[in-house]
């Protein structure tokens, strides 16, 4: 797979990424984990040049963590990996449907200790990406920030960046020590960032890091209906996924489909690389705990869209119904 850096000051990664986070956490919770098979698909993943492994202290919790560090025993060196901290879990069922119930934490002494932990669980002595995974509303940034660039000094991590951010908390981090990545949803249904956060990540040489890329599986024709998500699956808990808006939304996944159809290849792939060329920056991190959809998903490194198949997705209508 080719390969970009990850913004100016980030390091070189496939153009697609793996978010790990389905493998332990928040999808289809209902089916049971199947361990052997997350650790294969994270091999397959780097032997398909899919280098860039993203978790977080909180997936699970804490166990997403541990599954990626066991993966990675032995392989450490292929892998670049992101981790987050910034939010804490304060009941483990205690969330909607028996989830683990978080609020952000951005206090300094929870960024110091939790790197230490993160590197614990994950086996290793850097992280190689250590992301504030939300803004803490009640602590300055600029403190939070200044905890995570504590890490970098101390070869804890090499790089840091942000999660879910407006351009003036990407100015206000930038005041106390350069951002590395920018993570936020973006997808064909949900293209908020393309107001400012790109551009400004874009301009800037921030490299931005889109999660649910494939909008939850919507945008891969996965479901039709609400009856067709998985029980204890958070899907069923978002606006987008309720019946009269989801059957209002099927035309988005049909116009991917029309692209794909045209170019001979997936709707997974058409909307990886629609991401792809939207700056020289953008890695898409879409998360699977199956080969078949890594490979997939993997192939969109490959795809190149022209300016017509570029046209019509961009014409594709927003959503119905609120993202969360």
């Amino acid at each position: 797979m080719r390969t970009i850096t990850l913004g100016t000051r980030g390091p070189q990664v496939g153009v697609i990424g793996l978010g790990a986070m389905g493998m332990s956490f928040a999808y289809d919770m209902a089916s049971p984990r199947d361990e052997a098979t997350s650790v294969s698909v994270i091999h397959q993943a780097l032997d398909l040049g899919v280098t860039l492994i993203d978790t977080a202290d909180v997936y699970g919790p804490y166990t997403n963590e541990e599954l990626v560090g066991r993966a990675l025993a032995g392989r450490r060196e292929r892998a670049v990996i992101a981790t987050k901290v910034g939010m804490e879990c304060i009941d483990p069922t205690g969330g909607p449907g028996g989830a683990p119930l978080v609020r952000p934490n951005g206090r300094p002494e929870h960024v110091r200790a939790g790197i230490d932990a993160s590197l614990r669980r994950l086996g290793t002595d850097h992280v190689d990406l250590y992301q504030l995974h939300r803004v803490d509303p009640d602590v300055p940034i600029d403190e939070t920030w200044g905890a995570l660039a504590e890490a970098v000094t101390a070869g804890k991590a090499h790089h840091i960046g942000l999660s879910e951010v407006s351009v003036e908390q990407i100015r206000r981090a930038e005041a106390v020590h350069p951002v590395a990545t920018v993570q936020s949803e973006f997808s064909l249904w949900t293209r908020d960032v393309q107001a400012e956060v790109l551009p400004y990540c874009t301009q800037h040489g921030i490299g931005l890091l889109p999660y649910s890329p494939l909008g939850r599986g919507f945008l891969v024709g996965r479901f039709a209906s609400f009856d067709e998500l998985p029980q204890n699956d958070q899907r069923r808990r978002l606006p987008r996924f309720q019946q009269d808006n989801l059957r209002a939304n099927l035309d988005i996944a049909v116009k991917v489909r029309e692209v794909a159809d045209r170019i001979d290849a997936t709707p997974a792939q058409v909307a990886l690389a629609w991401l792809v060329a939207q700056g020289p920056h953008v890695v898409p991190i879409p998360g699977t705990k199956t080969p078949k959809y890594l490979v997939d998903n993997a192939g969109a490194a490959d795809v190149k869209l022209s300016a017509a198949d570029l046209a019509d997705l961009d014409a594709i209508p927003a959503p119905v119904g609120a993202r969360y």
